[in-house]
């Protein structure tokens, strides 16, 4: 299997949001709940309008139960992520509460597969230059990478990706030299 890498440049990381809402506001919101979330790709794609809409504005909170380890899950929806809710319903103002949020164009109420996800993010990350091979689980490393860079605890990620050690977080978050080196020159004593 090959492994999937976070994006770890914040340019790069802005270009595939700029790219992706100028593209399909189904595909940015996508891309801004795995990244704002650290869900699978599979509670992705399950999750309803109902979910993170009440029919009037954006929820304060997505609540779910994880597919995989059919633990309980809330967190807040952020600003970033409200923001993109906002406009994906401007233009979906139609969508029903039980509505998939990602609804695909093959069926009725059906959401979008794995595939179309990968491809897609693929296809974005190609047209900004990001090199380094992503998929779907590189949103959830994304979320990873970048709370760590923010100086969230190795902990608190371990909890929020229900990892069952904080060495599995690390492997997980591929944590570079680069990042370590960074570590010492930040502490500087």
């Amino acid at each position: 299997m090959k492994v999937v890498q976070p994006i770890r440049d914040l340019k790069q990381l802005e270009a595939v949001k700029g790219y992706l809402r100028g593209k399909n506001k189904r595909d940015y919101l996508l891309f801004m709940v795995g990244i704002s979330s650290a869900l699978r790709i599979s509670d992705i794609l399950t999750l309803k309008v109902r979910d993170v809409w009440n029919g009037k504005k954006a929820n304060e909170f997505i609540e779910i139960n994880e597919k995989k380890t059919g633990k309980y899950k809330r967190f807040p929806i952020t600003k970033n992520l409200k923001k993109s809710i906002n406009e994906y319903m401007k233009e979906y103002s139609n969508k029903n509460q039980d509505d998939y949020l990602f609804t695909s164009r093959k069926g009725i109420n059906q959401p979008i597969s794995r595939q179309y996800a990968a491809s897609m993010l693929n296809i974005a990350c190609d047209m900004v230059g990001i090199n380094e091979r992503f998929s779907t689980h590189g949103m959830r490393k994304t979320w990873g990478y970048w709370a760590f860079q923010k100086g969230i605890s190795l902990d608190y990620i371990c909890i929020a990706l229900n990892h069952s050690s904080v060495a599995e977080t690390k492997r997980y978050l591929g944590i570079l030299q680069e990042d370590l080196d960074n570590l010492y020159l930040e502490v500087n004593l």
